[in-house]
């Protein structure tokens, strides 16, 4: 699995969110210019974490986004589920097209790898995240 620059802007924008104190909505452009991810491309993360629920967005003066949930309830499995095509290690470990699933002698083994990738990216909440910031 190669995280994309896409998950990787989405970990980062989500971080700086949760390293927040307040609960106030943080503009696009704020969170842009801090984390140098390109506006436009920021635009099209947090429309999708926004369509997954992990952010709410409040229009108008003092708009911005917010974390649906607190810190310690998102993971970074969560997050890129939303932002990347697939978590897989293998495009076959779902064994959906291959013809040759049933009989593969490595299939077993990309699925166990797939399952630790997993459970690896759901022990790091994004409190863990932020608590390992430089």
């Amino acid at each position: 699995m190669i995280v994309s620059a896409k998950g990787r802007y989405a970990l980062r924008v989500m971080i700086a969110l949760a390293a927040r104190e307040n609960s106030e909505p943080v503009p696009l452009k704020e969170l842009s210019a801090e984390e140098e991810i390109p506006h436009k491309f920021l635009e099209q993360i947090m429309t999708e974490l926004a369509k997954a629920g992990l952010v709410e967005s409040a229009r108008g003066k003092n708009g911005g986004y917010l974390l649906t949930r607190p810190p310690e309830e998102c993971t970074a499995a969560d997050i890129l589920r939303v932002t990347e095509s697939t978590l897989a290690a293998a495009e076959c470990a779902d064994g959906g097209d291959c013809p040759r699933a049933g009989t593969c002698p490595t299939l077993p083994m990309w699925r166990a790898l797939d399952e630790a990738m997993d459970d690896f990216l759901k022990k790091y909440t994004l409190a863990d995240l932020v608590s390992q910031r430089v």
